[in-house]
C-alpha cells in the first residue's frame, strides 16, 4: 500500500472523552472513528485490516479443532429470550424494537438462544454429536456508560461458539479442548494473559473460566504468580491475597486485568429452557449438555495497545499488524531515495509481504512522527545517509535503529521479515 493513497486520517489531538491509551491511540493513528458520543466507531481500512487479521487467527484455531463456522442474524426474535426467560433479566442492555407487523425483536447481545433453535431444528440424534459451532458477528449491548473506546462500547464483534453434547462428561471435555485452544489463541496474538476462575453472571451455568489480558487499565482485581500461570480474580477467589505463595514456589501479586475472553459449562439450562432435545442411544428424548465460549475480537484490539504501546503510539504485534514493514523515503525529491524505495517495496510485494510505503511529499519529522503513531513493528528509513551507502532498519519497540549497507538490504530484510 502507498502512504500517499490510504485513507489513514493520523491527528495530534488526543480526544475529549479518551483516557485509555488504546482508546487515544486507535483514534489518533486513524485505525477507528467515534460515530457520535454513543459507543459505536467505524473501522478504517487499517482497523478493519487488524481486524481481520485477528479474526483469522480465531478462525484458524478454531477450525482445527473441529468447531464450524456458522453466521447467524443480528436480530433475533424475542420470543426466543422468552423463552429462556432472560429477556427480563439482561434488562435495558437488550436494545428491543418492533417491526411494522409489531412484532417484537432485539439486536444480540450473545446467542445462546438463536443457536439452540438452529440445533433444535437441524439436529435429532446423539449420531450427529458432539457438535461445536462459531460464529464472528457482530453483536449490541446498551451500555448505560460506554467508556474507555472498544473496551466497552455499544456494538462490538464477538467471537462466540456454542458446543452440544450427549453427555456431560463429553462437554467437560470440550470445555478443556477449548481453554488449550483460548491459549493458542492468545499466545499466536503476542498477549500476556492469564486463565481464571469467573463467576459466571448472566450467562449461567455450572463453571466458566475468564482469559484475563494484564493490563494497569484493567477493570478487573487479579491475582497472578510471575513464575508460573496461576491467576485468580479476586471476586472468586476470595482466600487469595497478594504476598501468598502459590503452589510452585514463588511469592503472588496483584496485578489489574482486561476480560477478553470467557468460557462457560452451561449444562441443560437453555436446551431444557428451550425445550430442545434429541433421541439418546437408547431411543429417548434428552436435552443438550452445552457449553458456550467467547471472546471480545474488537476488544482485542484494545488489548494489544493496552499491552504494548509508549508514549509516542501503538506498537503492534507480529501476527496484529496492519503491516509487516513500512518504508519511509525520507525526501521524494531526491531520486536515489525514491528509487531505491520503489524497488524494496515492489520486491517485497511479490514476495508476499505486507508493506506500506510512505512516498508523501510531507516532511521526514512529520512521516517519522506517523510510524510512531502508528506502530508497524519494523520501519525502513531511506534518508540522506542513503549517499554513503547506508539505510536505517527501525524495530519499533523501543525505536533501536540498524544501519545497513544499501548492497546487502535485499538478504537483510528476508532474513529479518
Amino acid at each position: 500500500m502507498r502512504f500517499s493513497r490510504l485513507l489513514s486520517p493520523t491527528s495530534k489531538q488526543t480526544p475529549n472523552d479518551a483516557t485509555l491509551a488504546s482508546h487515544i491511540y486507535l483514534i489518533r493513528a486513524g485505525y477507528i472513528q467515534s460515530v457520535g458520543d454513543s459507543g459505536l466507531y467505524n473501522y478504517l481500512p487499517l482497523g478493519k485490516k487488524i481486524l481481520d487479521k485477528v479474526s483469522a487467527v480465531v478462525k484458524e484455531e478454531l477450525d482445527k479443532v473441529g468447531c464450524q463456522e456458522v453466521s447467524l442474524s443480528f436480530v433475533t426474535p424475542q420470543s426466543l429470550w422468552d423463552e429462556s426467560g432472560r429477556s427480563q433479566e439482561y434488562g435495558k442492555e437488550l436494545l428491543r424494537f418492533k417491526d411494522r407487523k409489531d412484532n417484537d425483536y432485539l439486536l444480540s447481545p450473545t446467542n445462546e438462544e438463536a443457536m439452540v433453535n438452529l440445533v433444535r431444528n437441524t439436529v435429532k440424534s446423539y449420531k450427529q454429536l458432539p457438535l461445536n459451532l462459531y460464529q464472528i458477528n457482530l453483536k449490541f449491548r446498551d451500555e448505560i456508560r460506554p467508556r474507555f473506546g472498544l473496551m466497552r462500547g455499544r456494538e462490538f464483534l464477538m467471537k462466540d461458539a456454542y458446543s452440544f453434547h450427549a453427555s456431560t462428561q463429553d462437554m467437560q471435555r470440550e470445555f478443556s479442548v477449548m481453554e488449550e485452544t483460548y491459549k493458542k489463541i492468545f499466545t499466536r496474538l503476542g498477549l500476556d494473559f492469564r486463565v481464571v476462575q469467573a463467576d459466571s453472571g448472566q450467562i449461567g451455568g455450572e463453571g466458566s473460566k475468564e482469559f484475563m489480558l494484564l493490563a494497569d487499565s484493567g477493570e478487573d482485581d487479579i491475582i497472578v504468580c510471575d513464575a508460573c500461570d496461576y491467576g485468580a480474580n479476586v471476586e472468586v477467589a476470595t482466600d487469595a491475597s497478594e504476598g501468598d505463595i502459590c503452589a510452585c514456589g514463588a511469592s503472588l501479586r496483584m496485578t489489574k486485568g482486561i476480560e477478553a475472553g470467557h468460557i462457560f459449562q452451561l449444562g441443560s439450562k437453555y436446551s431444557e429452557a428451550l425445550k430442545a432435545t434429541f433421541l439418546n442411544d437408547q431411543g429417548k428424548a434428552q436435552a443438550y449438555q452445552m457449553g458456550t465460549y467467547g471472546i471480545g475480537v474488537s476488544r482485542l484490539l484494545a488489548g494489544i495497545i493496552e499491552q504494548n504501546h509508549d508514549d509516542k503510539g501503538c506498537i503492534w504485534t507480529k501476527a496484529s499488524a496492519p503491516f509487516d514493514l513500512h518504508i519511509i523515503v525520507s525526501n521524494i525529491k531526491d531520486e536515489a531515495q525514491l528509487a531505491l524505495g520503489e524497488r524494496v517495496y515492489e520486491m517485497l510485494k511479490a514476495r508476499g509481504i505486507d508493506v506500506l510505503l510512505d512516498e508523501r511529499k510531507d516532511r521526514f519529522g512529520a512521516k517519522i512522527k506517523d510510524y510512531e503513531l502508528m506502530g508497524v513493528p519494523y520501519g525502513l528509513i531511506i534518508g540522506k545517509n542513503l549517499s554513503n551507502g547506508m539505510v536505517e532498519f527501525v524495530t519499533r519497540q523501543g525505536m533501536d535503529k540498524t544501519e545497513v549497507d544499501a548492497t546487502e538490504l535485499d538478504s537483510f530484510l528476508a532474513e529479518v521479515l
